[in-house]
């Protein structure tokens, strides 16, 4: 089958996929082995610290990927800051020759001038159909749309991907991706069929061998169910979604227990640096780990394009089963 829709247009992929940016864990090797598999993958900005670390891995991923189509994700603050370089990394990405960037965070309205005459295809990430209007509306070229089942920051409205497909379907006229808890072919067929580009996967492809990751990391997320998330930190109107552990059931007390708590006072508990621990040690007690219900996809540790692979043929065998209900109704006209 020849996959054809906007997104494989777009960014000139064999299969209507993304594999969206991963904070600390959307590097070179990921993203190139994206790349060969056949999706698109974004390097994530914010996991480097300083511009010459970032400038390097996109070189990286470049000699990897070779021909293949990769971007850079930018998750920008959702406020803006007194030393914000936003504005900065966006150049900088430009400069090293990527045309595909994919936001996130807040409303771009304010980069989109910048980020068009910068060259680049703007893919944007929401929460909910409510943003992605706003979203068409500012004028970036795609968005994906994340539903309450996946893992990081589902928005505060915890609407489902099913729900979010189907509106998206009725009144986003520029190409649109469906993600949260997608990590079977036949979701794939599912989203194309109520009017969406491709989807979008993170938790799903967490298992790859090629994810800079400790082996027990991914073999804890083989080992865990769709049922082995929490969701967290809606008192300070951050909801994560994350592998429930000895931190998620401390926040979850935390914020039962403590009135007008603030994110200062979950920071020691919450801190990105104590997640990236886990990656390398694969200790996955502690921290704020994103997966989403997706893990009760994650099977086994295998290579990307093995993944994909047994993506694609779900999507056909679950394009047969539509193929197949259409013709009996046919015959039972």
């Amino acid at each position: 089958m020849i996959w054809d829709t906007a997104l494989t247009r777009t960014f000139g992929t064999r299969l209507p996929i993304v594999a969206g940016g991963l904070q600390w864990l959307a590097d070179a090797p990921y993203v190139s082995a994206a790349a060969h598999a056949g999706i698109i993958g974004f390097v994530t900005a914010a996991s480097f610290a300083t511009h010459d670390d970032l400038r390097a891995e996109i070189r990286k991923t470049r000699a990897r990927c070779g021909d293949l189509p990769f971007g850079v994700n930018v998750s920008m603050l959702p406020k803006l800051v007194a030393d914000d370089q936003t504005e900065d990394i966006f150049r900088l990405i430009a400069d090293e020759g990527v045309r595909f960037i994919e936001t996130s965070g807040r409303n771009p309205e304010p980069y989109i001038p910048l980020l068009k005459d910068l060259g680049f295809t703007i893919l944007h990430k929401v929460p909910a159909v409510k943003y992605a209007r706003k979203a068409q509306a500012v004028g970036v070229d795609m968005v994906s749309i994340v539903g309450a089942e996946c893992g990081g920051h589902p928005g505060m409205e915890l609407i489902g991907s099913f729900v979010n497909a189907a509106m998206a379907g009725q009144d986003i006229k520029i190409p649109f991706l469906i993600g949260g808890g997608v990590g079977h072919g036949s979701q794939l067929v599912a989203a194309l069929s109520m009017g969406a580009a491709g989807v979008i996967m993170g938790t799903r492809l967490l298992v790859a061998e090629e994810l800079t990751a400790h082996r027990d990391y991914k073999q804890a997320l083989v080992d865990a169910s769709e049922g082995d998330t929490a969701l967290t930190m809606g008192s300070v109107r951050n909801t994560i979604r994350t592998l429930a552990n000895e931190t998620t059931a401390e926040v979850a007390r935390m914020e039962a227990e403590t009135p007008n708590i603030t994110i200062r006072d979950l920071l020691p508990l919450v801190s990105g640096q104590i997640g990236r621990k886990a990656y390398e040690t694969g200790d996955v007690s502690r921290g704020m780990l994103s997966a989403g219900h997706a893990l009760g996809l994650t099977d086994k540790i295998e290579p990307m394009a093995d993944i994909i692979d047994r993506i694609e043929a779900q999507a056909l065998t679950g394009y047969g089963h539509l193929s197949g209900a259409m013709r009996q109704q046919e015959a039972a006209e």
